[in-house]
């Protein structure tokens, strides 16, 4: 069934003000939104269309939102961005609304720009999502391109040799039946070796569902991986799926096995060698078929030697071991990747590309990378915030002491942190606040609010 999709304009673009009876929801909230209908389109193979609309008019905005079914839901972004969450929708339907909101807008007189993204094709995270729909939406994709042309997919930087011989591993077990383990430091890059495994298999058009087990508690992770039928705890008012169900013909990425109760990891061998399972508070058995792809930062053989990881279960899962290098192990890495997270970075904040000087190359290929490539990123997206500046530890790297801060300070330090923050990319952006927001990923309300609280009073006409 589909809802009609329309609203009357009247001038709206005269009007720049956001109403106080808006209908559009604040980021938190879209965010919260967003996670759940995620999880309702990978667990039941439902479409889900997320749209991204970039306009400045705060009226016209009003009025798309007031245009969308009673079933969607529009909240604020970044800067002029706001989140629009279609569910039921498939891509070819998805654009059609999105399109529709753009004719609104143009029949207002106002400028909007939109990209879309599909779940689970472009993602089965909010996360990922949110980052499909941001990149296409920089790079000036409108949503009928996203149909001739999906987008491409984040190819791995791999030029190390120990990188390609994982790669290349992974091209000779991807298209097996076998569970696979993955090994190496937390941010070294887990995750995108189980998506090419995923990618790379005659799965690939199945879903790809992943799971932290170190994120729930073990009463909501024997939930979340086997469902639970209604009434089988205090709360479960409906029948949920898992995610091996959810992930039936497809793959299940098990992040931080590690981390899993002794209890549960019974609960799991079961699983995977009968190949059935049995939702919480139900007798059913129910057959499945996932392949499953496990990852942990922990040394398994000596969790199995003090008895906290079941040594069955780490047989069963390690069909085939894979090990990912630390990134201070691949050098000849370490720029390429920041130059591609600098390319990221700049896409998403609609800036040019910058180029790394001599100083900060030196520095990112002497710095030992603890935190490996995810720390990376966020310091590549950290010094592109702070005007091209290197963040601070990354200048020394020498210096290993850090003060101690006592907590009746950390309060008062965060907010200095945040006040210049905040002040060095108003100074960036010319005092430019919807660019700042953006350039901050805040709304236009929350970096005001900030600016207030701070006493960064905004000058007029900004």
């Amino acid at each position: 069934m589909t809802e009609t999709y329309g609203v009357e304009v009247e001038d709206l673009g005269s009007r720049t003000g956001r109403r106080r009876s808006s209908p559009i929801a604040d980021n938190v909230r879209g965010e919260t939104r967003l996670v759940a209908e995620v999880d309702r389109s990978v667990r039941y193979h439902r479409p889900l269309t997320v749209g991204l609309v970039r306009i400045a008019n705060d009226a016209v905005a009003d009025a798309m939102a007031r245009s969308l079914r009673s079933m969607d839901f529009m909240a604020e972004d970044a800067g002029d961005d706001y989140l629009v969450i279609l569910p039921e929708l498939t891509r070819s339907e998805g654009a059609d609304a999105i399109e529709r909101l753009l004719d609104l807008a143009r029949g207002a007189g106002a400028i909007a720009q939109a990209a879309i993204a599909q779940c689970p094709e472009d993602g089965t995270t909010s996360e990922t999502l949110i980052d499909a729909v941001r990149s296409s939406l920089e790079a000036g994709r409108s949503p009928r391109d996203t149909i001739a042309a999906r987008k491409c997919s984040n190819e791995p930087v791999v030029l190390d040799p120990a990188m390609r011989r994982v790669y290349t591993l992974v091209e000779r077990i991807a298209d097996t039946q076998m569970t696979v383990l993955i090994l190496g430091e937390t941010g070294v890059g887990k995750e995108g070796v189980a998506d090419a495994i995923h990618k790379k298999s005659s799965r690939r058009d199945k879903p790809l569902i992943k799971l932290n087990c170190a994120a729930l508690p073990e009463t909501l992770l024997e939930s979340e991986l086997f469902g639970h039928e209604r009434g089988a705890f205090t709360g479960a008012d409906k029948r949920k799926v898992g995610f091996f169900e959810a992930a039936d013909g497809g793959t299940l990425f098990l992040d931080e096995i590690g981390e899993m109760p002794l209890a549960l990891q019974a609960k799991l061998l079961r699983v995977l060698e009968r190949k059935v399972i049995t939702r919480v508070g139900g007798t059913t058995e129910i057959a499945i078929d996932a392949r499953v792809v496990a990852a942990t930062h922990r040394d398994l053989e000596a969790e199995v030697h003090v008895g906290r990881f079941r040594h069955d279960l780490m047989f069963r899962i390690a069909g085939f071991t894979l090990v990912v290098p630390p990134l201070r192990d691949r050098l000849a890495e370490i720029l390429p990747l920041a130059e591609h997270f600098a390319s990221l970075a700049a896409s998403e904040q609609g800036r040019p590309v910058p180029a790394l000087a001599e100083d900060a190359r030196a520095a990112l290929t002497a710095y030992s990378w603890p935190g490996n490539v995810r720390e990376l990123k966020n310091a590549i997206e950290c010094a592109l915030v702070l005007r091209g500046e290197l963040p601070e530890k990354l200048r020394d790297v020498g210096q290993r002491g850090r003060p101690v801060v006592p907590a009746s300070n950390m309060r008062g330090q965060l907010a200095e942190v945040e006040r210049a923050v905040i002040v060095t990319a108003l100074d960036a952006e010319d005092q430019n606040r919807t660019r700042t927001a953006r350039r901050l990923g805040l709304s236009r309300r929350a970096l005001i609010y900030k600016m207030e609280k701070y006493g960064l009073k905004p000058s007029p006409g900004r």
